[in-house]
């Protein structure tokens, strides 16, 4: 009997620290809950595997402003899909951007100079406040691909269209394998619609 009270003493202290260590830390995580995580994470791979595999349609001598609605646009809209079917912010952002609201914000400023000193970095969660909510932030590279350099090399040999639609442009100077940006997934504990569109 006396042992049985004393195990009770012990065990109930125990399970409360246990029980509340357990929702301290998953307030605190810096990642959502696996299905959350697991749902973004595939989500932005299928995104970018649409760029990519779009960008590798570019045909360099005829590239024009069909060629921005048939690769760029598309990537910008489904983006915009995504974040409306998920209640979920989806950005993609840029140091050097075409289209200013695509530029960093302070946060995504200091993601984004941890992918550019960190050439292996491909993806980060973090746990912050967006827009005066609660959530995650999820971050992952984008990718120059050799295809792209048609409209992000060199700035003399931009299309007109780009010349002359984009005057605050600073999306050019790239070679293959830069860094060119970040897709950026902000998931709320009560979910919104921000997302951004337009020439990235």
């Amino acid at each position: 009997m006396r042992l049985l009270s004393l195990l009770s003493v012990v065990a109930v202290p125990l399970a409360v620290v246990l029980f509340g260590c357990g929702r301290s830390t998953q307030s605190g995580s810096s990642t959502p809950p696996d299905s959350i995580q697991q749902r973004v994470e595939q989500s932005i791979a299928s995104l970018n595997e649409m760029r990519e595999s779009l960008a590798a349609t570019i045909d360099t001598p005829a590239v024009d402003k069909r060629t921005f609605k048939r690769v760029c646009k598309p990537v910008g809209m489904r983006a915009r899909q995504i974040g409306a079917a998920n209640g979920w912010t989806v950005q993609q952002l840029a140091e050097n951007y075409r289209n200013p609201a695509h530029k960093l914000d302070p946060e995504a400023r200091r993601l984004y100079n941890e992918f550019a000193s960190s050439p292996e970095l491909t993806e980060r969660w973090i746990r912050t406040v967006h827009n005066q909510q609660e959530g995650w932030r999820y971050a992952r590279r984008i990718t120059v691909q050799s295809s792209c350099l048609s409209c992000h090399g060199p700035k003399a040999q931009r299309p007109t269209f780009v010349k002359n639609g984009y005057p605050e442009d600073r999306a050019y100077g790239f070679e293959a394998g830069d860094l060119r940006g970040l897709y950026l997934v902000f998931v709320p504990k009560t979910p919104t619609d921000t997302s951004t569109t337009g020439p990235f």
